[in-house]
């Protein structure tokens, strides 16, 4: 699954998920006046856990039943920044499943204090590379291996979640821009046309960028037509502005598919529609991304404009 994704529809909007339920198309007014062109977001936060991730977690639930994978009675386990996991807790209570969750330790308390009141059992874990044994993914491949019937969703690298190509793509009436964040991977591989796996620093966006190319990715790199490098700055402004200009309380991965938009919908020029996807709400993270100390502490404070920093209100 795209983890960030930018679609640009010259004719019109379409929908390239099975609808969970059917996510409303906001049009972003003060964003599709300064471009000049119709920028809209799907609204994945309205999904039952409150995020685009939802989708996930539902297809590869099924797939493992369909496979015959798990049985009544049986547990989940994943490996997750949080989102996948949630969603996956709210499939697990309503098949009748365990769900055991795998998170980096640098996750928000919001997410880790969901998974448990929804009834996962959560292991938050240090934060370290994929290719380190204890890597989060592998530890929860190794419980899901230890106990009887349970399975590994492995959502990163499994393909039950792959959908066909939209037609509007396939006749050449739609392009994909993909937003990547700082300590990503995923826009050096695409400029450098697979050669290069370079990422540097790290940003304060949770559940997008990886530091590899994943199996669900790397048969769909070929659809992507431009990527985009979004700086926290940007991200964290946006974060403000949407919520100053469109009432829009969204977590950091929206407010970077949001810039994206506008880049997106700057260097294609006016007149076009982008759809761009509002992964989830910002409730998840305020304790941090309305934070002054947390700001503060990450170098972010001048990314604020002055007449927005009246919304970070925690100490």
């Amino acid at each position: 699954m795209l983890r960030t994704g930018i679609t640009s529809v010259s004719k019109r909007s379409y929908t390239t998920f099975k609808p969970l339920i059917s996510a409303a198309k906001i049009r972003l007014n003060k964003l599709s006046e300064e471009t000049g062109s119709n920028i809209y977001g799907k609204a994945e936060f309205m999904n039952p856990g409150g995020s685009v991730k939802d989708r996930a977690a539902l297809y590869v639930v099924k797939d493992a039943e369909e496979k015959g994978l798990i049985k009544p009675g049986g547990t989940v386990v994943e490996g997750t920044a949080g989102n996948t996991g949630i969603g996956l807790a709210h499939v697990c209570r309503a098949k009748g499943y365990k769900c055991i969750i795998y998170m980096p330790n640098t996750q928000s308390q919001e997410k880790i204090d969901l998974l448990r009141m929804l009834g996962a059992e959560v292991y938050p874990v240090p934060a370290v590379a994929f290719d380190d044994p204890q890597n989060y993914n592998h530890q929860a491949a190794r419980h899901a291996k230890s106990i009887e019937n349970a399975v590994w969703t492995n959502q990163f690298d499994n393909r039950s979640m792959a959908l066909p190509v939209p037609q509007e793509k396939s006749q050449g009436k739609t392009q994909i821009f993909l937003a990547d964040p700082p300590g990503s991977v995923l826009y050096s591989y695409f400029k450098s046309g697979g050669k290069l796996t370079e990422r540097s620093g790290s940003s304060i966006t949770e559940g997008i960028g990886q530091g590899r190319v994943t199996d669900n990715l790397k048969p769909d790199i070929e659809l992507i037509d431009d990527a985009l490098h979004i700086p926290d700055e940007d991200s964290l402004e946006m974060i403000y502005r949407l919520l100053d200009e469109e009432g829009i309380y969204v977590g950091a991965s929206s407010a970077l598919n949001v810039v994206a938009a506008v880049k997106m919908a700057q260097q294609l020029g006016p007149g076009k529609n982008i759809v761009t996807i509002l992964c989830d709400g910002a409730y998840r993270y305020q304790s941090r991304l309305f934070s002054k100390k947390w700001i503060e502490s990450k170098g972010l404070t001048n990314a604020i404009p002055e007449h927005l920093k009246k919304y970070a209100t925690l100490d």
